[in-house]
């Protein structure tokens, strides 16, 4: 009976749905975190009776029927969160479009929107990280290095990092790298707020200062853009369709049901 299997596609869909909605109510206070929406297409439809028309008369509609639904994508939503202020130095946000690039220590190349920098200790130098160890990369794709000796830093609204001597003399560190994608909604989710470069993003496009429509901010972390009472609602929606498509299997079971008992 093709409405059991209609209605369990359709159960089939808002399970994946929850599953989505799920994952962003869960990320709700992750750092950055970008929220997702699954998207949905309708399967072959079966026809039944074409239209035939001979000079305006006859049928002028088809007669079709459908099989169901299935999903066919997830999209990434990249508007800004809200910025939280940590008066923590190391803490960035990016105010517009754009993503942080990082490398792995195994030299593959990542984005993020995370700006919950640390500082990673060697001899005596310090290094600009990740909360994984990740290296922060500059604008000519260097390790940002703060030597021996300096002392209060400073991030400009470009990305220029200074410090200062014991000398009490300021000096430029590097400039963070910030990139932009022309469809960053094609970038791979990797887990840990990280992105990779795919064919559907393009490749990293580096954002020059002329020009700039974002800003860095020193002192604040991104939020997630997660609306709880947004995802509530969708959550919601999602049980009652489930509902109902379970409904109509039982329908569907007691329909056979009356017709496998006629004889009787």
């Amino acid at each position: 009976m093709r409405a059991l299997w209609t209605a369990a596609s359709g159960m089939k869909a808002q399970q994946l749905n929850i599953d989505t909605i799920s994952n962003n109510l869960a990320n709700v206070n992750t750092t950055s975190y970008k929220k997702q929406r699954v998207e949905f297409k309708d399967l072959l439809y079966a026809t039944l009776s074409k239209s035939n028309l001979n000079n305006g008369n006859g049928k002028p509609v088809n007669l079709q029927v459908g099989h169901g639904v299935m999903p066919s994508a997830t999209t990434r939503s990249f508007m800004t969160g809200s910025l939280e202020r940590t008066e923590n130095p190391f803490d960035v946000a990016i105010d517009g479009e754009g993503f942080f690039a990082i490398e792995s220590p195994s030299g593959e190349l990542f984005y993020t929107r995370d700006g919950n920098f640390k500082l990673s200790v060697e001899d005596t130098d310090r290094r600009l990280v990740t909360s994984d160890g990740y290296t922060i990369l500059s604008e000519f794709d260097d390790e940002i290095i703060f030597e021996a000796g300096l002392d209060n830093f400073s991030i400009s609204d470009k990305g220029m990092i200074t410090a200062e001597t014991e000398d009490g003399e300021i000096v430029e560190v590097a400039v963070i790298k910030l990139v932009r994608f022309i469809n960053p909604e094609g970038l791979e989710s990797v887990g840990r707020n990280f992105y990779k470069a795919t064919v559907a993003s393009g490749e990293e496009i580096p954002m020059e200062d002329e020009g700039r429509t974002s800003n860095i901010l020193q002192g604040y972390l991104e939020t997630s853009n997660v609306q709880i009472v947004d995802e509530m609602v969708r959550m919601i929606t999602a049980q009652r369709a489930y509902e109902i498509n379970s409904k109509a299997i039982q329908t569907g079971d007691e329909m056979l049901g009356i017709a496998n008992n006629l004889r009787r």
